[in-house]
Formats: structure tokens, sequence, C-alpha cells
């Protein structure tokens, strides 16, 4: 029996990337998924995919920066599936740029559709968590908020910094209820990282041999079974934890 036999996950920003790779790995060990993510085609390709290994997904076409829109994703999937057990806050628009380069409103849209929504999310899970006996939440943070130089890095670091807060704030208020909740800080090759390793070879050949294991991780393979870890039985008693899989680079001490 596969691990995630029954289980029922929302996964947003999964038209693409570490959502993607984070929806496969689910659906693989047998969770029924719904994908979020404002890109109705791409949500629908990896739907079509889950589909061709005999994995169950719909999608759920949505703006995380609207809170209606995640309201209607959160009432959808427990209209379809019955209710929720398993929550990836992915989707996040990101303000790259020096601080003095960084417009107030890309920073505005950092926290709406970073730990705005992700808080918006997670209260609108809690009671269908409640109502099947927990649940498993994993929020997604950034190891550029470790960077010895955050020249560029600032905004955006300091948005994934809060929701690491509400991450530790979540695990501690609910774990009672049996709801675990943790945050991953990933290195995926996405295709923003593989735009960026394309635009500056020499300076992501700097940063990639920074990485002990050598490499950027797979978005399904090392990232997403890693998720399917975190929500799943074996990591019962793991929670308010951010973990790095970054193959060694940062540290979350």
């Amino acid at each position: 029996m596969r691990i995630l036999q029954n289980k029922v996950a929302i996964v947003t920003g999964a038209g693409q990337g570490v959502g993607r790779g984070i929806a496969l790995a689910l659906a693989r060990e047998g969770a029924s998924i719904i994908l979020v993510g404002r890109t109705r085609s791409k949500l629908d390709e990896v739907a079509c995919e889950i589909a061709g290994f005999g994995g169950t997904a719909r999608a759920a076409q949505a703006d995380v920066k609207n809170p209606a829109d995640i309201e209607a994703a959160v009432a959808l999937t427990v209209e379809m599936f019955g209710g929720i057990d398993i929550l990836i806050n992915n989707a996040q628009e990101v303000a790259l740029g020096r601080l003095l380069d960084v417009r107030d409103d890309a920073f505005v849209d950092g926290f709406t559709s970073g730990p705005l929504a992700t808080l918006r999310f997670m209260k609108a899970c809690h009671p269908h968590f409640v109502a099947r006996g927990g649940g498993a939440i994993v929020n997604l943070a950034t190891a550029a908020a470790q960077r010895w130089d955050m020249a560029g890095y600032g905004c955006y670091a300091a948005v994934k910094q809060a929701i690491r807060s509400l991450t530790r704030a979540a695990a501690s208020e609910w774990g009672r209820d049996n709801i675990r909740v943790n945050t991953i800080a990933p290195h995926a090759l996405s295709p923003g990282m593989e735009m960026w390793i394309k635009s500056v070879p020499e300076e992501a050949a700097a940063f990639i041999a920074t990485i002990p294991l050598g490499r950027v991780g797979d978005c399904e393979i090392d990232i997403g079974r890693a998720v399917v870890f975190l929500v799943g039985p074996d990591a019962r008693y793991l929670t308010g934890a951010t973990i790095p899989i970054d193959g060694g680079q940062a540290n979350f001490g």
C-alpha cells in the first residue's frame, strides 16, 4: 500500500517547478491532489501527467493573493475529495533586487503571496484537519536567508523568514490537534533556476560549487520525495522545523 493512500493534498504553485515536483511525488504515493495555480493550462498538464501514472488530481485556478480564491480552492477540495489532510504552501511572488531598487508594491506582493497567503491557507484548512483527526503542512522558505552576503536578497529573504515564524507558531498552537507544520528551504532545478543558470553561467557555477553534494536538486526526486517523508507517517514526531533540502549548503541551526 502506498504511504499516502486515501490522503488529500492541496499544492499551491503546482503548475511548474517545485510545486509540480511535490504534486507528482505525493500523487505517486496515493494522495489525491488539488493543483492550485494561476495558469489553468499548466495545471491541466500536470493533472494529465498524474492521471497518466494512475494518480488523481484536479486543477483549481486561483491567485493566492486573493482571499476569495483561497477559500474557493479549499471548498473545492472538500467538495471533490471529502476532506483535507495535507497542505503545501509553495506559490510565491519574488521581489529580488537591491533594497534601493525594489518597489514597495513588489515587496507588498511578496508578503501577500507568501506569508499572508500561507496564513490564509493554513487557517482555511485548519477545521478540515481537525475533522480528519490531524494533518500535515509544509511551507516554503529559502536558503537565501542564510547567505553571508545578503545583497540583492533582502526583501525576498524577509518574506520567507516571516513564513518560518508562522510555521513555528502553527506547530506550537496546533500540535494538540495532531497538526504538524514544517518548513523546507530547497535548492531545485525549477524553470527560474534553469533560466538563471543559463543567463549567468559563471556565477551559477560558482554557486553550485558551494553545494557539498555538487548539484542542484531535482524538483520531484529530491524535493518532492523529501516532502513525502515530511507529510507521511514516518515523520509523525517532527514539527516546527526548517529543513534545508539544498545538498548541505545552508545552516538553519
